[in-house]
């Protein structure tokens, strides 16, 4: 299933002018990582405790913003020299923190609520866990979609920019939720089964 992430090496390359600048600035990877962890949980705690539909404008712009410093980190690491173990920590929890800080406003946004929007913030952990247990059983860190990462924030994204522009969602978009749950379900068991194929020496 084609996958917002699959556009990723275009868009590294567009990218990495600046990432240059950066390292010879003296940027580190891990300063990045941070740095958009800190602005994800400030933009969502921001959402969370003042749901007016305009501030969702927002979400959209920062979605955005967000990819291209998760682009910007991955490059300095493995281009400039800035790999680490604590970056490797760092890359994994800070993602699954900053998703669940930036879904989380939408349940306060009528017609989510806490079920519908609390399970795909587990799933989403759930499926980025599951992607990075693949070193562990001799396979590479599993990205298969559908709905991962890269794709919820253009489904979130377009969900702010909807709210902002019209000021309410209809009450037809509540199955979104769901939907998107199965999606990363089927999303988990891809990354289970390519893991395991890839581990005894089949394709992914």
């Amino acid at each position: 299933m084609i996958s917002v992430y699959q556009l990723k090496p275009r868009f590294q390359a567009l990218l990495r002018p600046f990432v240059r600048r950066l390292a010879a600035a003296g940027v580190t990877a891990n300063a990045v990582t941070l740095l958009a962890l800190a602005l994800s949980c400030s933009l969502g705690g921001w959402l969370f405790l003042a749901p007016r539909p305009a501030l969702f404008l927002l979400l959209p712009l920062w979605m955005f913003l967000r990819m291209a410093l998760n682009a910007v980190d991955g490059m300095l690491a493995r281009e400039f020299g800035h790999k680490s173990r604590l970056g490797a920590y760092l890359n994994e929890l800070t993602d699954v923190v900053s998703d669940a800080a930036l879904y989380l406003p939408f349940v306060a946004v009528a017609p989510f609520g806490w079920g519908s929007v609390g399970t795909v913030i587990f799933l989403a952990g759930l499926s980025e866990m599951t992607g990075a247990l693949g070193p562990m059983v001799g396979a590479e860190r599993q990205y298969d979609g559908p709905l991962g990462k890269s794709d919820r924030a253009v489904l979130f994204g377009g969900l702010g920019l909807w709210l902002g522009l019209a000021g309410s969602l209809p009450e037809w978009i509540f199955w979104v939720m769901p939907g998107a749950a199965a999606l990363i379900a089927l999303n988990i068991a891809n990354r289970i089964r390519s893991g395991l194929a890839q581990a005894a020496g089949g394709k992914t």
